[in-house]
């Protein structure tokens, strides 16, 4: 099994509103893919840290493998909602991957 970790810092110009409005369509769109891609087990989108974090959602995703998880990298339906929800309102991303 492999666990894939991703925190985003959301841009700095968006209102407080529209950082709810992306968190929430963020996590709505990545745990959507729960079911419609091959190997992977678990997707969680946490929007909801605490006010010490620097960091404005976490992405906390399990593959049956290594191979799974670069099958996810470019599987349409993770394409599409990376550039609809995710990348157009991200300035940071840092990604962990291990095996468990």
């Amino acid at each position: 099994m492999v666990k894939h970790v991703i925190l985003w810092q959301l841009k700095d110009e968006l209102s407080g509103m529209e950082m709810d409005r992306v968190k929430a369509g963020i996590k709505e769109g990545l745990e959507s893919l729960q079911g419609k891609i091959p190997g992977l087990v678990d997707i969680k989108v946490n929007i909801t840290g605490l006010s010490s974090s620097n960091a404005d959602l976490m992405l906390d995703s399990t593959f049956e493998d290594e191979a799974a998880l670069k099958g996810y990298a470019v599987h349409p339906e993770h394409v599409a909602v990376a550039n609809g929800k995710v990348r157009p309102y991200t300035k940071t991303r840092l990604c962990l991957d291990y095996e468990i």
